[in-house]
């Protein structure tokens, strides 16, 4: 059984996540269930149809991957990725607020084609106004308690890497580098998810090679993480190479959405929603490589052995270690605190 730190605020950080996730989920549940009701058969060509299946997909995917990465977080005592979840929660909340104005106009445009059956806004509308005030709420709840998880957590740190200031700041780097690149895989595949349904047929090309990408994608992202906690830096070095290649392709992404005339219409019914991932995407990537190349720095200086996993002979050393009993003050500790 994989263990959990047992504590008041760890629980809660937890099931601040869980209830939120629950409301929103169910929110979007009803707004997607009222939206499709009221489509005819007729209707189905147009893309506006296609933006309320895709934000009902985006949030479910996003509130799975922020109960998993909140539980991640806090089996490892990760101080950096219990931060970034606050942040990551925050970015949903514009989201929502995107979600709202791009579903106003989808609706006015499908009445206005007379393939709505009828104007279904004043249903919709205090669902959507209620999912970011949920978001905004439970925020500022995770970020209180992510502050009072702050203080556990550093002395989980403390004890683990020791005194040293050097130490601690490459220990440091190394937690922001695997965060950012568990954030870095859900703001492109939700980028990519979007781009897929709402703008490109399955008959194109590019909708083939972008499905590609996907699995690429992840196999890349292990392989940074892998690479960074075996120090291999001719590795690394590609990584940082393809990470500049990942940037210039979410930039030419970026400029088409405003400059391709002839995918205009398919674009517009997403555009602003696309923008904001591109644009966090582009932002996530930038810091990323950033923190990689300060990881590769950071090789042969002592961290290894403190973020090297190792096997345990039976699962009550495991559980001792996990907790840094005594045992965890070995020079070379087994037990590392974050993934």
């Amino acid at each position: 059984m994989v263990y959990l730190p047992s504590t008041p605020w760890t629980w809660c950080f937890l099931v601040i996540a869980f209830v939120e996730s629950v409301i929103v989920l169910g929110f979007e549940g009803f707004v997607f269930a009222t939206f499709q009701h009221n489509i005819r058969s007729d209707g189905n060509s147009y893309s506006q149809t296609r933006t309320i299946p895709t934000y009902l997909t985006l949030f479910i995917f996003a509130h799975i991957f922020l109960i998993g990465l909140v539980y991640d977080a806090l089996r490892l005592k990760n101080t950096i990725q219990v931060i970034g979840l606050c942040v990551f929660n925050g970015a949903l909340l514009i989201y929502a607020a995107i979600q709202m104005d791009q579903i106003q106009e989808a609706n006015d445009f499908l009445l206005d084609k007379k393939v709505a059956r009828e104007d279904i806004w004043s249903k919709i509308q205090p669902f959507l106004i209620a999912i970011p005030c949920v978001l905004g709420l439970c925020t500022v709840l995770m970020s209180i308690v992510a502050w009072k998880l702050y203080d556990e957590f550093a002395w989980t740190i403390y004890k683990h890497i020791s005194a040293d200031l050097r130490m601690k700041r490459r220990y440091l780097t190394f937690q922001i580098f695997v965060a950012l690149l568990k954030f870095d895989f859900f703001f492109f595949l939700g980028f990519t998810i979007q781009f897929l349904v709402i703008v490109l047929e399955s008959n194109d090309i590019e909708f083939q090679l972008t499905i590609v990408v996907i699995p690429l994608t992840i196999i890349f992202l292990l392989t940074a993480a892998w690479a960074t906690r075996r120090e291999i830096t001719w590795l690394m070095t590609i990584v940082v190479i393809v990470f500049h290649g990942s940037m210039a392709y979410f930039l030419f992404k970026l400029v088409r959405m405003y400059t391709d005339k002839a995918r205009k219409d398919q674009y517009m019914p997403a555009r602003r929603s696309l923008t904001s991932f591109a644009v966090i995407t582009l932002l996530l990537i930038t810091i990323t490589i950033v923190n990689a190349i300060t990881c590769m720095l950071n090789f042969n200086k002592g961290l290894k052995p403190h973020i090297t996993k190792r096997k345990f002979a039976n699962e009550e050393e495991k559980h001792g270690m996990t907790e840094l009993s005594p045992a965890a003050h070995h020079p070379v500790p087994s037990r590392m605190t974050i993934d």
